[in-house]
């Protein structure tokens, strides 16, 4: 998937995302948020989307959320202007391969259904550990392949159509392992069906 098949994919759906893949992955968002607010400092939210986790935060965090998609980003910021949020203290559209943020400046970094629709996952997933302070969380929500069955046959069958689609219907768990500093302190399934997998990663030195 390259980053303009990405742009026009979302552009078109960002109209009606927080009905259609919005309202898919509420319950790995609803998952995440009540990990991250047992947490304390600043979040980064990657691929915030149209901003619908914003809301749900505790004031007391620091939140900077970012976003390829001008469209989505546009929706974001109107949600945070219309709900007054001020723990949001950023929005800005960037490149997640290219994080313009320093090393180690965010407690958690989020990372809620957006591994699969981005370009080399496996720079994201780079850039994401760099940016986590030693000791911090990743804190990921997303469907990963099956490895067996009928479900892995259709995504096998519809990973050619990834830049209409608008995700890798064949991402697998592995992409988002590759990362030395990072280690799996927690793996759940979520609904719908245990298709989608919350987890939660610890930045190695804290």
């Amino acid at each position: 998937m390259d980053l303009k098949a990405v742009q026009s994919s979302y552009a078109r759906w960002a109209p009606i995302y927080d009905r259609t893949f919005g309202a898919i992955t509420q319950a790995g968002r609803r998952r995440a948020v009540e990990y991250i607010n047992r947490r304390t400092g600043r979040l980064l939210e990657v691929g915030v989307g149209t901003g619908l986790s914003l809301q749900h935060y505790r004031p007391e965090l620091k939140v900077t959320g970012i976003d390829f998609s001008a469209e989505m980003l546009g929706k974001a910021r109107q949600r945070a202007a219309d709900l007054r949020l001020s723990h949001v203290e950023a929005l800005r559209q960037m490149d997640a391969r290219e994080l313009d943020f320093p090393d180690g400046c965010f407690e958690t970094v989020a990372a809620m259904h957006v591994l699969s629709v981005v370009p080399e996952p496996e720079r994201v997933m780079r850039e994401i550990a760099r940016v986590c302070a030693p000791g911090g969380k990743v804190v990921i929500t997303n469907h990963f392949a099956a490895e067996r069955g009928v479900m892995a046959s259709v995504e096998k069958a519809t990973a050619p159509f990834a830049d209409l689609l608008g995700w890798h219907s064949d991402f697998t768990l592995g992409t988002v392992l590759q990362e030395a500093s990072l280690c799996v302190e927690h793996r759940e399934a979520l609904p719908p069906v245990g298709m989608m997998t919350f987890l939660v990663l610890t930045k190695a030195g804290g």
